[in-house]
């Protein structure tokens, strides 16, 4: 058999599953590129003279690299080596506000923490943005202090000491329930299986499907996640390991690629 050459026209999807169950873990399916790079070592055999008349190789090695538009759940997961879970947690919330004619503001949400001590700073907003006088939290308002009550979310300040219509700032922690995951530093990335999917084309124009499978890509936990103006995007890195479990005949597979056209049918059994 002949397979003729092929032009990779799209990368689709990469999907991974965990190794053992072959339970599904995640899809990247927004790849802004992929590559697959693999390397071999080879030592040279030589003779006299120093001329080279064999060499052994050996130490094949297959590095799956690449970026993902979007931020994925599932490979923070295999890249911290944490799991998601929905619990109730408490964040960090701002919240601005303005002071009323009866020297009484609200915060949006109740804050949570240490009786008497739930918020954790107050600032007067200024009307170029910046943080002005600070007040603290105290269990009745006097002069820079002011009284909150959780239940009713109400903060109340001294007489005189703020003018209606005064911006606030409120930095307090709020409880939730929310998905999270905890990157510990006693936990290390995974491994999956791995199958990259791509559309390809030949010289006819007729269209194909190509897929790599990796029976065994162990994660780098290195990566970066980089924040700002431009868009936030995914980066990965894998290596592909022999010695996969639960795969017949992949003891000593780093990948498989397999080429099969668009409109393939299925395989009848005799």
């Amino acid at each position: 058999m002949i397979i003729g050459d092929k032009t990779i026209t799209s990368l689709e999807t990469i999907d991974a599953f965990k190794l053992g169950t072959g339970e599904y873990w995640f899809t990247l399916d927004e790849l802004q590129n992929a590559t697959i790079a693999n390397t071999e070592e080879k030592n040279d055999i030589t003779g006299k003279g120093g001329r080279k008349i064999s060499s052994l190789k050996r130490n094949k090695g297959v590095t799956i690299s690449g970026t993902n538009g979007l931020v994925s759940g599932g490979l923070f997961e295999i890249q911290t080596g944490g799991t998601f879970e929905n619990k109730a947690t408490e964040v960090m919330w701002a919240d601005y506000q303005t002071v009323g004619a009866d020297n009484t503001a609200k915060t949006e949400w109740k804050a949570v923490g240490t009786e008497g001590a739930e918020i954790i700073d107050l600032y007067v907003r200024n009307s170029d943005g910046t943080l002005g006088k600070r007040y603290t939290q105290a269990a009745s308002e006097s002069a820079g202090k002011f009284k909150y009550d959780p239940t009713e979310k109400k903060l109340t300040f001294n007489e005189g000491d703020l003018d209606e219509g005064t911006e606030i700032v409120i930095y307090y922690k709020r409880k939730i329930t929310a998905d999270v995951l905890e990157n510990n530093s006693d936990t290390y990335s995974g491994k999956c299986m791995m199958y990259i999917n791509a559309m390809a084309e030949d010289k006819c124009g007729n269209i194909f499907r190509i897929q790599f499978f990796v029976p065994k890509a162990d994660f780098s936990g290195e990566f970066s996640i980089e924040l700002g103006e431009n868009q936030a995007v995914h980066s990965f890195e894998a290596e592909s390991m022999a010695g996969s479990c639960g795969i017949s005949g992949s003891k000593d597979l780093l990948w498989t690629y397999t080429v099969f056209g668009e409109k393939t049918t299925d395989t009848v059994d005799p």
